[in-house]
Order: structure tokens, then sequence, then C-alpha cells
């Protein structure tokens, strides 16, 4: 009897053991107790910030578990741990101590332990940080996402897996040192990655207290992602309240079909009879997001219109399974919903859409379709709301201050920060100030613009400006907190900044948005022209120290202005930008997206839209450039970059070339991203700022 109790408590200590027996191979990236020498942010500071990843409200409402993932320059390396705390923010603690990322972090339908990937394997956690184990998922090693089903008997996994042949050593066997792409079809590499026959499956397993039945594939045999990739994940997809049915959203196309087209759509797979019906036919546009409601009599999803526009208005459908029909609730509001919950009694749907350049908060009746803001006004984004048992917690960010975590009253529109991750740093940093400006453009249209202050700034003496050219060339502007284009970071140096709404910025209404398709070198540059002109006449903006930055779009923004700006900028920096729009036509990836904007340069009736390259405009430059890009940007490919700098080095312009061969059409390698940004503002310093020092 002794001997078997031993084997038992062996066999638990083996199964769930102590965060503190956890062996770490490599040192552990955390949080680090920064002690600044200067009240000014630094691109060394930007990286210690620790970032807010996933957030899960508890199934009780009465807790709070989230990620926050830490950066170490020296080791060029990240790390993301999992905490937790008290609906109202008290009782904080960390619950992991790994060398290795979490991620995909979900409640169990219990509560009792948490969930989470940690590299490519399924872990659980108690809530209380006693006790961790590893969930074996027979057969499969590599997993990248998971949720449960709602009564806790079942998971869904995000398993990629092998469906077609393109490597040359996959097609001949005898070749298995080959290395070579073998393709006969659009498609073959997107954003950031080549297409190597690997893709990304939603497979379903029984579970039970931690074991797992072997997952079946219910996308068997599908050449395509489900979810779409590159940036849908597990969240595309929502589970039936009486866990029988999931929904989910993927783009059933493949090759040219799917390099042409945005049509996602609606799936519906029932686990017990094994079938998946199409929720959405007859659309032609984006379909996702899909979320049941309480009682599983309702299926709520986000709704393009136009095929193979990717910023069209977001629509709220939601569909009856008692009446089969489905309707538009979202005719009347101007913008894009996001982040759709419904309320724990059905009865409303809250969610956040940006107004004027700023994330609010609003909510829906339902079914009466009544849309009410319940967010206050204020230079904040608001994201990612969710429901508590007291109230809502949402995601906050500004421009100057990184998200955290806060508690929000939809009586009152009041909101509290909780989290706290980044306080300390904070406090020792003097911050800039912001100021909305409305600017006149010149078809006589009020543009909303961001001004970012220098911190302890003197109005009464004149600064250097750098004007901002958003990507998109759709997307809100917003209040988001960026680690790239990090505009605290540029006013700390002692530069005004001004970032403009131009047309073709989602937070001002449709038909604005709309504007920039089909006129990329025309009115969205001239609101750029009018921002810079706007601000040149305040009293503390040096008009003869003025830069202009940007990347994509932005980029394609900073290329253009080089040879249309009349002498308004000492300097340009652009990264992965589009220079000779016929090159980006043939040799992109994501045709829809080249095809709605400015279509086929063979088709005359384009002509007039090629006419606005930038590099139509290049005996025009005049004026210093820094040019920088990613080899590994297959959006915008980085003979981009390389064609821009070498016509500048040819007519002798002063020009700076940055390469990143390990990058994609981002910076996020924390040395690579400090290089890029002590770059940036040499370049700056050098050709516009000069004389001032702040």
């Amino acid at each position: 009897m002794k001997k078997i109790f031993v084997l038992i408590m062996i066999t638990f200590i083996c199964a769930c053991k102590e965060k503190t027996e956890q062996q770490n191979i490599s040192p552990i990236i955390g949080k680090k107790d920064i002690k600044l020498t200067s009240r000014l942010m630094t691109p060394e500071v930007l990286w210690s910030f620790g970032r807010i990843g996933n957030v899960e409200v508890s199934p009780d409402g009465k807790q709070i578990a989230y990620t926050v993932t830490w950066y170490d320059v020296e080791q060029n390396a990240s790390n993301s741990e999992i905490y937790i705390m008290d609906a109202d923010g008290g009782n904080k603690r960390q619950l992991t101590n790994s060398s290795e990322r979490e991620g995909s972090i979900k409640w169990r339908p219990d509560g009792l332990y948490i969930g989470f990937v940690r590299k490519g394997k399924l872990f659980e956690i108690k809530s209380d940080g006693t006790c961790e184990r590893e969930i074996v998922v027979p057969g499969k090693e590599q997993i990248n996402e998971f949720s449960y089903s709602p009564d806790g008997k079942k998971l869904l996994l995000a398993i990629d897996i092998q469906v077609t042949k393109v490597l040359g050593k996959d097609i001949y066997n005898d070749l298995p040192k080959a290395n070579a792409y073998v393709v006969e079809d659009l498609m073959y590499r997107h954003w950031d990655s080549w297409k190597d026959g690997t893709f990304t499956h939603l497979y379903i397993a029984d579970y039970n207290d931690g074991k797992v039945s072997s997952p079946e594939d219910i996308n068997k045999d599908e050449p395509w992602d489900t979810p779409t990739k590159p940036f849908d994940d597990i969240s595309e997809t929502s589970w039936s309240p009486d866990s029988r049915i999931l929904a989910y959203s993927s783009k059933k196309l493949t090759g040219k079909e799917y390099a042409e087209s945005t049509n996602s759509n609606i799936y519906l797979y029932n686990t017990e009879s094994k079938h998946t019906e199409m929720l959405t036919e007859g659309t032609s546009g984006y379909d996702k997001s899909p979320a049941f409601s309480p009682d599983g009599s309702k299926l709520l999803w986000l709704s393009m219109e136009r095929a193979g526009y990717e910023a069209d208005k977001s629509r709220i459908f939601v569909y009856d399974f008692v009446t089969k029909t489905k309707t538009d609730y979202s005719k009347e509001f101007d913008s894009n919903p996001s982040g759709i919950v419904w309320s724990k009694d059905g009865k409303s749907l809250y969610f956040t859409a940006c107004f004027d350049e700023t994330f609010r908060v609003f909510r829906m009746s339902f079914p009466e379709g009544e849309f009410k803001q319940i967010s206050k006004d204020g230079f904040f984004d608001y994201q990612h709301i969710q429901e508590t048992a007291s109230g809502f917690v949402v995601n906050r960010s500004q421009i100057i201050k990184p998200t955290e975590i806060f508690g929000f009253d939809a009586k009152t529109g009041e909101s509290v920060e909780i989290s706290f991750v980044n306080k300390d740093i904070l406090e020792q940093l003097d911050l800039p100030a912001m100021e909305l400006h409305w600017v006149k453009t010149t078809d006589n249209k009020n543009m909303p613009m961001w001004v970012i202050l220098p911190p302890n700034m003197d109005k009464s003496k004149k600064y250097p400006c750098i004007e901002m050219c958003t990507g998109g060339p759709q997307g809100e502007i917003s209040q988001s907190y960026s680690y790239r284009w990090n505009y605290a970071l540029m006013a700390s140096k002692g530069y005004v900044v001004i970032y403009p709404a131009r047309r073709g910025v989602s937070g001002y209404g449709q038909e604005w948005s709309d504007a920039v398709s089909k006129d990329h070198g025309g009115q969205p540059e001239r609101d750029l022209l009018s921002a810079v002109d706007y601000i040149a006449t305040q009293p503390y903006v040096d008009k003869n120290r003025i830069g202009a930055v940007g990347a994509s779009y932005g980029g394609y923004s900073v290329f253009w202005l080089a040879g249309n700006h009349n002498k308004r900028f000492k300097a340009f920096v652009a990264h992965c930008g589009i220079f000779d729009m016929q090159a980006m036509y043939s040799s992109t990836e994501e045709m829809f997206f080249e095809n709605w904007e400015v279509g086929p340069f063979w088709d005359k009736n384009n002509e007039k839209l090629y006419a606005q390259s930038p590099i139509n405009f290049i005996k025009n430059w005049d004026t210093p450039i820094l040019v920088s890009h990613g080899e590994h940007d297959y959006r915008v490919p980085y003979t981009q970059g390389l064609a821009a700098f070498n016509c500048a080095q040819m007519m002798n312009i002063p020009a700076k070339l940055l390469v990143f061969p390990e990058e994609t059409h981002w910076v996020i390698r924390p040395q690579n991203a400090i290089l890029w940004q002590r770059e940036f503002f040499a370049w700056m310093d050098k050709w516009v700022k000069k004389k001032y020092e702040v």
C-alpha cells in the first residue's frame, strides 16, 4: 500500500510540477528595475516597456489573466509571461516564469485552470499558480493556438500540416538537399514568408481534465489556411453555447483566385454530424469575426460588401437560426466596428469604433439596433472590451503612452487604469503634450491632425518639425502606440510632430476612406502638403526645418513628395515604400489590393494613375533621403527601396540605405529596431534639426 502511495505521488509531481522546480536552459527575460538618468524618452527606454498581449476575463468575471512581453536588447530577444489580477486590479501576481514565450491564453470553463501554448506545446496552470502541467496532444508536436469548448469537453487546436508539395526535395525524394520552390500559380509568397505547401488547419479533440484524444482535422486536405494568414488567429472562431457547432471564417480559395479576392466566408461545423455548412453564400467581400449569442440562437459577424476591397466598411450582420434570416444592423453607422462582444443577457452588443481619430466604446441595443457611444471623448483609444462580474475592462492607449488595462464604467463612460505594467518607467519620463488641430484642405474640407509637442516645450521658441505620412493607404491613425514610429520619442528628441488624417484614413467616415483609391498621388498628397503648410504658420515651428517620413504607402508619399514638395522639406525618410508602381504591381502578392487601388498598368484606362508613380518625378529630387527596407518584405519587395536609393545616388542627392536581411515589412528585432531609430534620428538631426537642441 505504501509503494502504491509513493507511485501516485511521483506521478502527480511529474504531471503537475511546482513553478519553482522548472528548469530553464536560457536566461529568463522579464521585467527589469529601470532607473533612468534622463527624463526624456530614448530608443532604449522604448524597448524597456512591457507590452500587454492577451487579456482574458475569467468565466465568473472576477479575475483577469493577461500576458506581458518583455524585451532584452543584449540578448536581442523577447519573452512573454502570464499574469493574473482581480477584476478591479487588486491582488496582482505572476503565474509563469520560464525562458519560453507563453501565449494563446484561455480560461478553462470551470475557472480552475488557464490553458496556454509554450513553444508549440499545450500547458495548463492553476489560476492560483500552484500547479503547471503539460497537456499531451497525441500525434501533434506543434500547436499554434487553441481554445476550450464551452462545456469543457473539447479542444479546438490550430495546427500546421503539409497539404501540397512545393519544395523541390518533397517533389523529388532522391534530391533531399535540393533547395527550390516549384510553383505554377500565384500567391507563392505572402507578406513575410514563402508558401511551402504547409497550411494551418483547425482540429477538434475530446478533452477530460488534462487528457486529450487524437485530434480530428476538420479542414482535411484543404489547401488554404484556417484561420486565414497572416493576421487572423483563433479569435476568428466561435463555439455555440452547447458546444455542438463551431463557427469559423476562412478564405477557401487557391492561387490566382486567392490573390485576387477578399472573399472569406463564415462556416459552421457540426461536431456530431461532422458536416460543414457555409453561412454566407452570395457575399463577395470579407466575412469575419463570428460570435454566437449567449443562448445560441443567433450568430453575428462582420461583413464587407465590395469584392476585392480590403478597406470597405465592416457591417454588423446577425443571423437568426430560428427564422433563417440575416440582418444588417449597421446601415446608418459610418465607421468600422471591431472587437464586438455580446452582453451576458444577449440584449446588447459592445464594440469599439473610430471617430475623429480616436477609438471609442459603443453599445448597440439588440434587437432594436440603436447605437450609442458610451465612452467619454478624449485623446486615447479603447480596444478589446470585455464584461466582468461588476462592469467592463478595456485596453487603452495613447500616442504618448503604451497600452494598459483599464476598468470601464458603461454608465458614466469613465475608465480607471488597473494594470500599471509600465508605471515605474512612465513616472520617470517627461511626456510630450498632444493637440488635435483641424486643417483646411485644398478642396475646402476639414482634416483632423494630431500635433505632438516636445516635453516642457517653450512656445516662444521655434522648433524643427517632422510630418508623419501614414501607410495603408487606408486605416486609422487614431491614438495607437507605435514601437517603430514612436511619436513620443520623436517629440522627446526636440521635434514638433504632425500626423495628418489625409484622404484615405478610416476614422473620418467611409467616403473619406474611399477617396484614396485610384488617386494615390492626388488629393491625399495635397492633404499632406496642406498639413505642412498649416503647421509652418505656427509661431513655434521653424518652417525652414521640416522633414517628412513614412512607411509602406507612407513611403510612397515620401517618394512622391520628394519630387513635388517645392522646397517645403529639408529631409526625407522612407521605409518599405513604393517607388515604382509598375514594378510594385508585377512583384507583390495580394493582387486584389493592387487591382482595387490602381489596376493593371497595361490597361490604358489606368495610364493617369501610373503617371502618379514617384519614379516619374525623380528628375525633381533635390533633398537628402534615407531609405530603409527589409529583405523579407514580400508585400512591398525590397527592390523598391534599392531602386529609390540607386536613383538618388545617380542624381548626386545625399542618400543613405538601410537594408535588414532578417526583417520583413516591419523592424521587430530589438537591436535592429534601435539601430533603425539611431540612424533615423542621426539623419533627421543632420539635415533638419542642426542647430536646435532641446
